[in-house]
């Protein structure tokens, strides 16, 4: 279980985490929600000990965060951040083994060429095994890098806004396999979101924040309401239930329009 105990995070003087307490468990998803600039991507970098916490306490399987011992913290992550620049001169191939680096040799054995390619081919980019992703789309891209995360084979992992880019079919192929891998491997599993029906049909739970506080958290059935998306977003909306009993968001009007 990855704990987070009374987290606060200032950035001079805003503040991005206030008094957060919450746990993930694993072989479940959770979606991180909130408005523009409310601190989840800054959540994300704090698990990862890109900013540091200043007070509370970060802990997995019993073990602390220690800022003196990143790199043995970070190794059990696969970390898909929001923006990063492939503007390099490598395949897809070259991009995905970097997840293994720690474990790479001069010869890329014929075990660990196959897991990259059975990973492409899984999520349906293997026709890019051999494309320089500097002639990728943002999309592309995207599943490049989340091919990469998979290429860890992380006990965690934390992703930011991972379907930003993607078409509606490559959304949903990524999340299917988010959930596959997630189930499968049983690991713990973070995501940002802004879809909030995308975070309704596939987190077993949701994080809402707003302004540095977490105002919500629990399985979509629970806490996703017209009332709770009003308060976070601003926005008047109906909530209902589909067939499957997943809540649907439909937003109506910003609330300064009405």
């Amino acid at each position: 279980m990855l704990t987070v105990d009374k987290a606060n995070i200032q950035l001079g003087s805003l503040t991005l985490a206030r008094d957060m307490s919450f746990d993930l468990k694993p072989g479940q998803i959770t979606a991180i929600l909130g408005p523009n600039g409310t601190g989840k991507s800054t959540l994300l970098k704090t698990l990862f000990g890109e900013i540091k916490l200043d007070s509370g306490e970060i802990a997995y399987c019993g073990h602390r965060l220690s800022y003196q011992s990143l790199a043995q913290w970070r190794h059990q992550f696969g970390y898909m951040p929001q923006d990063i620049n492939l503007d390099v001169n490598l395949t897809v191939i070259e991009v995905i083994l970097l997840g293994r680096l720690d474990a790479l040799s001069l010869r890329v054995d014929d075990q660990t060429l196959n897991q990259v390619l059975h990973i492409l081919d899984n999520i349906g980019i293997a026709h890019l095994a051999n494309r320089s992703v500097n002639t990728l789309s943002g999309g592309q891209c995207q599943m490049v890098l989340f091919a990469q995360a998979l290429m860890r084979d992380p006990a965690i992992m934390m992703l930011d806004e991972p379907v930003s880019a993607l078409d509606l079919h490559h959304q949903h192929v990524l999340l299917e396999h988010l959930v596959c891998q997630t189930r499968e491997k049983q690991c713990i599993t973070l995501m940002v979101l802004h879809d909030l029906n995308l975070a309704a049909q596939y987190a077993d739970n949701l994080l809402v924040l707003k302004q540095g506080d977490l105002v919500a958290c629990g399985h979509p059935k629970q806490i996703l309401t017209s009332e709770l998306v009003e308060e976070i977003y601003n926005v008047e909306a109906q909530v209902i239930t589909d067939d499957t009993g997943v809540p649907f968001v439909r937003t109506l009007r910003s609330k300064k329009a009405a």
